[in-house]
């Protein structure tokens, strides 16, 4: 595979494009022919109930569980609005009491992303954001918080990296879990080089559209934590979580004991506490990202993004 060289020259950055709105259950939850047919490699197996506790991923969910709290994942894309003010802002939040963090990679062709992640992603990229600053971005963070990550992006950059060589170099400057959007786990086992992890958790989407035995694949294969979506459709609050979002997490608990995070169209401390209150945490990432680009000229941007976020902290923790 090409892409192995150095961690320096890896990972240059693309012009970004505005593509049109993509259904998001066509990528992880669309149903294969024989979903029953399909036996999942080792690599690929549920790893949570394991006793190994190594990752931050499962010591945070496992602290949480054992508090009875539940979990907030915030969304921020990767050097939005550039890398100084990025680093700023995940250390905010961080301190702001998020548990963990979703880190887009900016990339020029986000299909699974509304229009606000998506100009962030063209923000980050015009700032020369690539991978390399990515894996920086994360070194510097690890330099002050122990806030678990989770690399939230597409194959295309991950291949072209080298899949394995990113995984690894993902691991070695801090991340602990890794959301390839449009590789779900029965084509990955297709290809042995995608089944590789290197310690990094395969994050799992379910769909409220996303048929029972294909449910039951995607929970089994879950590391870490799953995320739900409380609606159709791409990342934004343009719509309202669904109100049958808690007959999902039901479903997805037949199948696994894996921590169940819900996210797309959270955005008030009310809608919070309602999803939080059905499940093991949520998800909020556009009504965040907004922020940013609202405030991308102040330099009191890391303190306004985290003051808008903690109302929806303390209400997910109060469910």
């Amino acid at each position: 595979m090409e892409g192995q060289s150095s961690l320096a020259d890896r990972g240059g950055p693309r012009e970004a494009s505005t593509v049109p709105s993509q259904q998001i259950s066509n990528f992880q939850s669309l149903p294969p022919e024989s979903p029953h047919e399909i036996a999942l490699p080792s690599c690929l197996s549920l790893s949570y109930a394991s006793g190994r506790m190594s990752n931050r991923i499962d010591v945070t969910f496992e602290q949480l569980r054992s508090e009875g709290k539940k979990a907030f994942v915030a969304y921020l894309s990767a050097c939005d609005p550039n890398f100084d003010r990025s680093l700023e802002i995940l250390r905010a939040l961080a301190d702001a009491g998020v548990d963990a963090i979703e880190l887009g990679v900016p990339f020029s062709d986000p299909l699974a992303d509304g229009i606000v992640n998506q100009m962030a992603a063209g923000r980050a990229l015009k700032a020369g954001c690539n991978t390399r600053m990515v894996f920086e971005l994360i070194k510097r963070f690890r330099e002050t918080h122990q806030v678990p990550i989770i690399l939230f992006t597409y194959l295309n950059p991950v291949y072209t990296y080298g899949f394995q060589a990113y995984h690894r170099d993902a691991v070695e400057v801090g991340a602990d879990g890794i959301l390839l959007l449009d590789l779900p786990p029965d084509e990955a086992i297709q290809n042995p080089e995608l089944a590789s992890s290197e310690g990094l958790h395969h994050i799992r989407l379910i769909a409220p559209t996303t048929p029972a035995p294909r449910v039951k694949l995607l929970a089994q294969s879950a590391q870490g934590f799953i995320y739900a979506l409380s609606r159709t459709g791409v990342t934004g609050s343009h719509g309202a979580p669904s109100d049958q979002i808690g007959q999902l997490i039901a479903a997805i608990k037949q199948h696994s004991d894996i921590p169940v995070c819900v996210g797309f169209g959270i955005a008030t401390p009310e809608q919070a506490a309602l999803v939080a209150a059905v499940s093991d945490g949520i998800v909020v990432g556009s009504a965040i990202v907004k922020q940013v680009e609202l405030n991308a000229d102040s330099p009191k941007i890391a303190a306004k993004v985290a003051a808008f976020t903690k109302p929806l902290i303390e209400a997910a923790k109060g469910a």
